[in-house]
């Protein structure tokens, strides 16, 4: 029960105030004419006065209400690490059975991992007090490692003391590796730089120097030593265009918290500074300005064309000094400069004298060592005087049998062309226009993509040593540029051919690739065979996952499969020899950043931190304003609040009583007044 007064004036308080006055006035003027009623009369309009303030007496029933202390308790990634779970435990379970008595409530408050989002702490802290009046809160404690990720929402102020208790040990240590800075494009084969850090945290073992293993693109990794502490400078060169993944990795110490933040995965698309591309053309005809076009057509393209205009053979009578034309330099394309080209194409060319067998095996050795030679056959091929019967034959696929098909052919994909990524899918196929020439070939070796007449091979493709060669047996491919009978994707097979034979990623027949959707791995498996080899994935923790694959039937050779986790981390992705990364989310989880217990940044609003390896503090009851915290103790604010369920008004001075001392006073001072006037 609980009591209080208040006023309910009958009047506004200016117009009580003012009879208050004249009431005082008329009683000080009695006392000053020596009236002996005066003391009476003041009475009188002192309970008239009081009257019309209207005093009341309320009474409310009160219902007291449970302090309450809010209890957060860590529950993510971070907090997992290194026997902090029990700790943790242990800890939220001997407060609560110290806080459990009559009068006090504790409120448990879990923090689940957030993934990539990282601990939200003040985020929950905040939702528990929205959810409670600040008036209940005796406190707020939180067993955490300090680390959270909401720095901005925390408020401007706390209504009771806020205590920390850090999980983990004071000789805890990790190592971290961080890149500070990686390009996003690069260009393949040059020299590029990204910057990366090593730094210990915690009471580290003191090392000066680390291993690093560096892979590129799933190769086997190199193993470097770098030091700690400072930002270093990686130089690296990119194999190939397209998606590049470098993967740095630190060998875990023994010691250290977790090696879930000992990697980093970086993503680089390589790109060429320029395609550098060698054209002989054998003699001048319609197809050759088709080639001229479309290398031309790229301005990432360098182009150096030789069109064979005067054989040594000719002899025409002109003085070799009064001839425009220059000499071919064969000796610094094919000897000197050779390794300069990603390509060399040779259009309708045979043997003439101008190349010794000497620079053609040294075209062959350049093939062997990574490059690529693209052969536009025409009717030369089939004759004596061709390419074929040259040190070129070691690497050619198919070989001529001396025959050329004159006689209208339209050019059909085989069953290796559907499943090939150079002609699968092209345009309009079976309604192109026809070709009229062909040069009869016996495959030896590659694949066989196109046939034209008699179902004989037109367009052959094989991998010789570490390079590539490509076999188009027919020189009449610009008839489909012209047009003739409907054309044909002339640019796009020519386009799909050249870059596949500078090994463009997109454009591999055998390649595992894989793309990160957020949360999910969509994979990409490309194969001539008819069943791919058993996919299987490498989850961060160490666990092998058998995946299926599933034809594409929208793409022939094409298997896809989808793959989601919740971990986050690297996945190593392998079929047969192809081996791929990818990571979900960050190589490096937000919660593995920074996983060395510390209460740096809960200290600007922290009352006490402490930690849980030191031993549970005596928990106090202290009334606002004094100190909440001290050595071996925290302390909590008592409320003292409550519910009203209802409350009773009544009169301070009922009526009655108002009439009868009112006229009780006036009457006294009347007879006290009449007798003084009597004669004695």
């Amino acid at each position: 029960m609980n009591a209080t007064l208040t006023l309910n004036p009958a009047l506004p308080l200016w117009v009580i105030a003012l009879l208050g006055g004249a009431a005082l006035g008329a009683a000080m003027f009695a006392a000053m004419r020596g009236l002996g009623g005066a003391g009476w009369r003041a009475l009188a309009g002192a309970v008239v006065i009081a009257a019309l303030l209207g005093p009341d007496l309320r009474q409310e029933q009160r219902q007291p209400l449970d302090d309450i202390v809010l209890l957060a308790v860590d529950d993510s990634a971070s907090n997992r690490l290194a026997g902090r779970p029990d700790q943790t435990g242990q800890t939220a379970a001997a407060i609560t059975a110290k806080l459990t008595r009559p009068g006090l409530t504790v409120k448990e408050i879990r923090l689940a991992d957030g993934g990539q989002a990282g601990t939200h702490l003040w985020g929950a802290i905040n939702a528990a007090l929205a959810a409670e009046p600040a008036g209940r809160i005796a406190g707020i404690i939180a067993l955490t490692d300090g680390q959270l990720h909401d720095p901005a929402s925390a408020p401007a102020a706390l209504p009771a003391p806020f205590h920390v208790l850090l999980s983990g040990q004071a000789s805890d240590w990790d190592r971290r590796l961080r890149v500070t800075n990686a390009p996003a494009f690069a260009i393949i084969n040059e020299e590029t730089r990204l910057t990366l850090r090593l730094d210990d945290t915690g009471a580290g073992p003191g090392q000066s120097h680390a291993l690093l293993d560096i892979a590129v693109n799933g190769a086997p990794p190199q193993r470097v030593q770098v030091p700690l502490g400072q930002d270093l400078d990686l130089p690296f060169v990119l194999p190939h265009g397209g998606r590049n993944v470098i993967e740095l990795t630190v060998p875990p110490h023994q010691d250290e918290l977790t090696d879930r933040n000992n990697t980093a995965l970086i993503e680089i698309n390589g790109i060429r500074d320029r395609l550098r591309v060698l054209l002989v053309s054998g003699e001048p005809h319609a197809g050759g300005r088709t080639w001229r076009n479309l290398l031309k057509s790229d301005s990432a393209v360098d182009l150096v064309h030789f069109t064979i205009l005067r054989p040594p053979d000719k002899q025409d009578g002109v003085p070799v000094g009064e001839l425009s034309l220059i000499a071919f330099p064969t000796r610094e394309l094919f000897l000197e400069k050779i390794d300069d080209f990603d390509l060399i194409i040779f259009d309708r060319f045979k043997r003439r004298g101008i190349l010794p067998s000497a620079y053609l095996a040294n075209v062959a050795q350049y093939v062997q060592t990574g490059g690529a030679v693209l052969i536009s056959a025409g009717p030369e091929f089939a004759g004596a005087d061709s390419i074929f019967r040259t040190p070129l034959e070691t690497i050619l696929p198919a070989a001529p049998t001396a025959r050329v098909i004159t006689a209208p052919f339209r050019p059909q994909i085989t069953p290796d062309g559907l499943r090939h990524p150079v002609t699968r899918g092209l345009p309009g196929a079976g309604e192109w226009g026809r070709w009229w020439r062909q040069i009869e070939m016996t495959p030896q070796s590659g694949q066989v993509l196109m046939t034209g007449a008699n179902d004989k091979p037109l367009l052959v493709l094989d991998r010789v040593g570490q390079g590539r060669v490509a076999l188009l047996a027919s020189d009449h491919a610009w008839l489909w540029s012209r047009g003739y009978e409907g054309g044909g994707p002339q640019l796009e097979l020519l386009r799909r051919l050249a870059h596949w034979m500078m090994k463009e990623p997109e454009l591999e027949e055998e390649a595992l690739t894989a793309e990160n959707l957020g949360g999910a791995v969509q994979i990409t498996r490309r194969t001539m065979a008819q069943t791919p080899s058993p996919l299987s994935i490498i989850a961060p923790d160490g666990q092998r996952l058998e995946v299926p694959l599933t034809p594409d039937a929208n793409a022939p050779g094409s298997f896809g499969a989808r793959f989601e986790s919740d971990q986050i981390g690297v996945y190593t992705l392998q079929s047969g020899d192809l081996r791929q990364v990818i990571g979900l989310g960050s190589a490096t989880p937000r919660e593995y950043e920074q996983p060395v217990a510390s209460g740096a940044m809960l200290a600007p609003f922290a009352t006490s931190i402490t930690r849980m390896e030191d031993g549970l503090p005596q928990i106090r009851q202290v009334r606002a304003g004094r100190p909440s915290a001290g050595r071996g103790w925290i302390g909590i604010t008592p409320r003292g609040a409550y519910e009203t369920h209802g409350q009773t008004r009544r009169p301070l001075l009922p009526a009655w009583l108002v009439l009868m001392v009112g006229l009780g006073a006036l009457l006294a001072a009347w007879w006290i007044e009449g007798r003084r006037e009597r004669p004695s």
